[in-house]
Parts: C-alpha cells; sequence; structure tokens
C-alpha cells in the first residue's frame, strides 16, 4: 500500500496523517494535487456544518497521474460533485442535485488537502498552459461566484448590494463588476459598514457573510420583490422573518455550485486577476496552522502547497 500525506477531518478536529493514496476506480483519473485553497466551507465543517469525516477541500489544481489517458500529465482543476447521470435529477438536468452524488472534500469522497485525489475525468478542465497554479486554483470559488448570474440577469440598471467583503464576496464583486451595475459591498473589514447600508434601496442582495446579521442586512435593503441571492454556508439555524417575505413578494434564491466552463476563460482573458485575495501560502505540512490562520478575522484567501 502506497500511503501520502494527507489533512483529516475527524469530529471537528484536524491533523496530519498518512493514509492510503487513493486508486482511481473506473471512469475516474487520479490526480496530483499542486495547490489547494481552504474555503469558508472548510472552515464551517471544523464546526458542524455537516458530519463529515476524511480529507476536506475542494477548490483545486493538480496534474493528471493516471486515468483517463487523453489527460495524463497535464494540468487540470475539477468540478466537485461526482453524479450518477442515472437519477431523476440526473434525467432532468440537475446533476449538481444528484440523488446520490458525492462531493469533492464534503460529501462521501475524500478531498483535496492531499497529496492525490481522484475526481471523475468527465469533471475535469484542463488548465490553459499560461494560466499560473495561484490563478487556476481559484477556478471554482469563481464558478461559484458566477452560479448567481446563472440564476439571476444582473445589467446596468441594477442597483445590487453585496453583503460580506470576505474572499468570496470580493470575487463575487469582481464578477458583477464588469456587468455594469451599480454595486456597493458592505462588510465588517472592507467596503461600506453595514450599518450605513440604506433600506429598501437595492433591487438584489446578495448575503456572503454567513451571518444572521447580514441576512437581515441583505434582506431589510431590498426594495418590495427585490431579489435575495444566498451565497453562504451556515453552519446553525438561521431564523427568518417569513412574514416580511412574502409582505414584501422576496425572490429568496440560493446558490451553491457554478459552471467552470465561463470560469476559466474569464480567468485566461485577465479581465479578471484573483491573485489580490491571496492571503498566504502554507506547505501541507503546516496545514493545521493554515486553518487557524484561516479563521482569522479578515484573513482571505490561503493556500495550501503539496
Amino acid at each position: 500500500m502506497t500511503l501520502m500525506r494527507a489533512l483529516w477531518l475527524e469530529e471537528q478536529s484536524l491533523s496530519l496523517r498518512e493514509v492510503a493514496r487513493p486508486v482511481a476506480p473506473a471512469g475516474e483519473a487520479l490526480v496530483r494535487v499542486l495547490l489547494a485553497g481552504i474555503c469558508n466551507t472548510d472552515i464551517e465543517l471544523t464546526r458542524g456544518y455537516y458530519p463529515f469525516t476524511g480529507i476536506p477541500g475542494h477548490e483545486f489544481v493538480g496534474v493528471v497521474a493516471s486515468g483517463g489517458p487523453e489527460l495524463a500529465g497535464r494540468r487540470v482543476v475539477g468540478e466537485i460533485n461526482a453524479v450518477c447521470h442515472a437519477c431523476e435529477a440526473c434525467r432532468h438536468g440537475r446533476s449538481t442535485h444528484c440523488e446520490r452524488r458525492s462531493v469533492l472534500g464534503i460529501v462521501n469522497r475524500n478531498g483535496a488537502f492531499a497529496e492525490y485525489l481522484t475526481l471523475p475525468v468527465d469533471n475535469l478542465h484542463v488548465v490553459p498552459a499560461e494560466m499560473p497554479p495561484e490563478i487556476a486554483v481559484f477556478t471554482e470559488p469563481l464558478a461559484a461566484a458566477l452560479e448567481i448570474q446563472e440564476q439571476v440577469k444582473i445589467g446596468p440598471n441594477d442597483r445590487v448590494l453585496i453583503v460580506g467583503a470576505g474572499k468570496l464576496g470580493q470575487l463575487i464583486a469582481a464578477t458583477l463588476a464588469l456587468t455594469g451595475c451599480s454595486l456597493t459591498v458592505a462588510g465588517r473589514h472592507r467596503g461600506v459598514a453595514t450599518a450605513d447600508v440604506p433600506a429598501r434601496a437595492f433591487d438584489i442582495a446578495i448575503e456572503c457573510s454567513g451571518s444572521p446579521e447580514g441576512f437581515e442586512v441583505a434582506r431589510r435593503a431590498l426594495r418590495p420583490r427585490g431579489t435575495l441571492v444566498m451565497k453562504s454556508t451556515y453552519a446553525g439555524d438561521l431564523r427568518i422573518n417569513a412574514s416580511s417575505l412574502v409582505v414584501d413578494e422576496i425572490t429568496l434564491i440560493g446558490s451553491r455550485c457554478g459552471p467552470f466552463a465561463p470560469a476559466l476563460p474569464l480567468l485566461a482573458s485577465g479581465a479578471l486577476d484573483p491573485r489580490p485575495l491571496i492571503d498566504s501560502v502554507f506547505p501541507l505540512h503546516d496545514a493545521v496552522a493554515a486553518f487557524e490562520h484561516a479563521r482569522r478575522p479578515g484573513v482571505l484567501k490561503v493556500l495550501l502547497a503539496m
């Protein structure tokens, strides 16, 4: 049995371990991880957001070591939902909600905070040769940011508020700035102070803070018949005033994974450079310390180098 180093999560506790290197089953590829990003979802897993035991991590860029002969030796990024292609959701075009899916580093599948991972070949996207790995590693969170525009049409005449100016909030802001909309970002550490956000002044509000307070700010900021997009991972319960949603006829949209197809070309074009969001890069053997750093208020993207 060949071993590899990995960051292991069990009962909300992290430790560095040597574990068996995965063997790619039929239809999957073994990927040697180069860089992986720590996401708020990873942090929330350590707080009990979902009862996951194993290797977390879902934002990565790596090199195909085996499986998928046409991809061998090529740098890739990967969509995180491994799906069955046969259930009702898959057959009706809702594969990210596959009834039997596993999700990289989140649900029933070991993730990217390790030297190797496996994913279906169909999930992998080749990284352009000229793209640095520290840009390619942002493909998954950028795709999640772009999902908002798949769900809600946003243009120059829209007044849009983003609540939460962390790494995802800033990435969403960068994508929405390309639409020409009137954009306001509110957060504790960057942007407009949440206390200064005017009530009933926005057509669309995007909640990225992951806090009940942030949700209330976003809700109050919407005009009647406005749209509230929830782009946060909540570890605890969220209490809302359902009556206000009904009276003001608010459209509430949940938003998570997004399309890689437009994300990679956008990164390759240079129209959006995510590198200013990188706070620090830790080696894998310091992964526990990297998580401690990533949890600190105001810290942006922390990367693990394998």
